[in-house]
């Protein structure tokens, strides 16, 4: 397939002012409506991966968007979409957003309702964990976007209480996220159900392997926008490698988190994650844990007391995490260290948003250093790993652990 690709080369953390070839939102083709809506949330310039591959979406043009997660991918294809939307009947929607997770399914339903709103369309998410007979209710009434995870959106199919004949611009959002969790088949499954003809953008982390495949299949001469980062996700934070004591890995955490609004922990087990929130909250540090185990509304709930403050510290498994979006997460701590640097990758992305600064803190036991300085060169990083205790000062500037040690005695317990 001879598709066109365009690079962009910009910091995908922040709008695209920088050229004076840069386009306004209006500029880009967007009606009014949509502009004000925008501005009425301060959303003022678009983002890089906006400025790439808006105007493409809005000509008809089947688009690839490759950028980083954190980067506005959302409005990329939301805005567009909204733009084009054809009315709806009930049952049939007239465009899809495939996503991973059932926490991204509901941040695109939050970025794209009010929006929606301006233009006379609903926005409806459909994802396990919840009623699947409220699901088959809603549908009874005209849904413009249905926001779907696979597994889901296969029951509705087969239950005959949604039919996609009618769908012209189909989204697959974080193919990539898609591909690692094995989806792609149930997304091939989807695809092949959908008319030929429509639009199709997706967009990705990355471009290659199972995702290329999805690309060669089922798009049609598409666009390619690839939008470079000058500085990669890893390199927007302050990294941090602290040798810890096991009996004082707790207490450490909870120095970190005390100097901070907002903590974001990752462990590799949904037990350890109970484990951790039982600890912390010994310690007298409000916290709630994400993983999958937890009933949706339970997951919800704690996403959204971390995202109001409520929480100081969220804690979450991988899988959980994904397509998790909290605006102003001071600090990322690996209470476990991931097992590969893609995983790092993606955890540590969860801060250093759209434009801000984070700062990513990996907790070491004794037993882990070689595996973590294996994963340092992986990541292109180099850090000393310090040994600290809980009663050190520094932890509650993270900055400044690139100073020495306060000459004082440190005990563990």
């Amino acid at each position: 397939m001879n598709d066109r690709k365009r690079t962009v080369t910009a910091n995908t953390a922040t709008p695209h002012t920088s050229s004076p070839s840069a386009l306004s939102f209006r500029e880009l083709g967007l009606r009014r409506e949509l502009v004000d809506a925008l501005a009425g949330q301060s959303i003022d310039e678009p983002f890089p991966i906006q400025q790439a591959t808006i105007r493409d979406a809005l000509a008809g043009a089947d688009v690839c968007g490759k950028a980083q997660t954190g980067s506005g991918k959302t409005l990329a294809f939301g805005l567009p979409m909204l733009e084009r939307l054809e009315p709806a009947r009930p049952g049939h929607p007239t465009a899809l957003v495939l996503v991973p997770t059932r926490e991204l399914a509901s941040q695109v339903v939050d970025v794209l309702t009010p929006l929606g709103k301006e233009v006379g369309a609903r926005v409806a998410a459909f994802y396990g964990g919840t009623s699947l007979d409220g699901q088959m209710r809603g549908l009874r009434r005209r849904i413009e976007i249905a926001v779907a995870t696979p597994g889901r959106l296969i029951d509705l199919l087969e239950r005959d209480v949604i039919d996609l004949d009618d769908v012209k611009i189909l989204v697959v959002d974080e193919a990539d996220r898609m591909a690692d969790m094995g989806f792609l088949p149930q997304v091939e499954w989807i695809l092949r159900r959908v008319p030929s003809d429509r639009q199709t953008l997706l967009f990705s982390a990355t471009l290659d392997r199972e995702v290329d495949v999805l690309v060669r299949r089922y798009m049609r001469d598409p666009v390619r926008h690839e939008v470079v980062s000058d500085t990669s996700t890893v390199e927007e934070s302050l990294h941090r490698f602290l040798k810890v004591h096991e009996l004082d890995r707790v207490k450490v955490l909870c120095s970190i988190a005390a100097g901070v609004a907002r903590t974001m922990v990752f462990v590799r087990t949904k037990r350890g994650a109970d484990r951790l929130v039982s600890q912390l909250k010994r310690e007298g540090v409000i916290a709630a844990a994400i993983h999958g185990d937890l009933r949706q509304s339970a997951r919800e709930r704690a996403l959204k007391d971390f995202a109001e403050g409520n929480h100081a510290v969220l804690v979450a498994t991988d899988v959980a995490a994904r397509g998790i979006h909290v605006d102003d997460v001071d600090v990322v701590v690996h209470f476990d260290p991931p097992e590969e640097h893609k995983s790092y990758v993606h955890r540590s992305g969860r801060t250093a948003r759209a434009g801000n600064t984070g700062i990513v803190v990996t907790l070491v036991l004794w037993n882990q250093e070689l595996e973590v300085e294996r994963l340092q060169r992986r990541l292109g990083l180099r850090a000393p790993i310090i040994e600290v205790f809980s009663n050190d000062p520094r932890l509650a500037a993270l900055e400044t652990l690139d100073s020495p040690a306060p000459r004082r005695s440190a005990r563990v317990g």
